[in-house]
């Protein structure tokens, strides 16, 4: 079912309505996954929520949420130093940190910071509710879209570290070097776009609104299958 090493597969659009019409087209490249009994899919919280609703709808398997948090460079918090993902695994870019000479004590502030942030949404989005059960499964990583790839590398390795049948990444939209690292570390990788210029995730959305709380918590309300 899965490919090792990852297959880069890319879609005939070039543009995307919103996030639920890239999570539709994600999900015509996924069909191998369609009703298999272990496969499930993860929405990287927020954006990659109501795509990934989308991608779980069409292949009717379970829809969850996975929690990464981006470790911004505090004087430049766009720029992605690392991530942290949900269960404490830590992705840093050295290339970043080495770079902008960024020390192990600046590091460490950010990744307690964003701990907080992260343990918020995690209750917020699941109340008491436990977090899927990995070992086995097929698990479906779906993002609105990756830049550096760093949040996206950091949910690869934690899912892969609890044992899952395969790890599935797919996205809209990233840069191919991005696409291809993470290729290296997945079993299947579906990148539906890779724009020559790359400059942000939002440049192929014509809606690219910030998702809020509310509507992840009632996406991950709403059956999928």
């Amino acid at each position: 079912m899965t490919r090792p090493g990852g297959f880069l597969r890319r879609s005939a659009v070039t543009t995307f309505r919103d996030r639920r019409e890239a999570g539709r087209v994600l999900a015509e490249h996924l069909s191998e996954y369609r009703a298999a009994a272990d496969a499930l899919v993860l929405g990287l919280a927020r954006g990659g929520v109501p795509v990934g609703w989308e991608v779980a709808a069409a292949l009717r398997v379970p829809l969850d949420v996975f929690l990464v948090r981006k470790l911004g460079v505090p004087t430049w918090p766009e720029l992605a130093m690392g991530a942290l993902a949900g269960g404490g695994r830590v992705v840093l870019n050295e290339s970043v940190l080495t770079e902008l000479n960024i020390d192990d004590a600046v590091v460490q502030s950010v990744i307690e910071r964003e701990s907080v942030e992260l343990r918020r949404r995690e209750l917020a989005y699941r109340g008491g509710r436990p977090a899927p059960d990995l070992r086995g499964r097929v698990v479906i990583l779906v993002d609105d879209g990756i830049a550096t790839g760093a949040s996206m590398l950091a949910a690869v390795r934690a899912v892969r570290g609890v044992d899952p049948a395969a790890v599935v990444v797919a996205v809209p939209v990233g840069p191919a070097s991005a696409c291809a690292t993470i290729a290296r570390e997945a079993d299947d990788v579906v990148c539906a776009l890779t724009p020559p210029r790359f400059d942000a995730v939002g440049q192929v959305y014509l809606d690219f609104h910030q998702v809020g709380d509310d509507e992840v918590t009632e996406l991950l309300a709403a059956p999928t299958c």
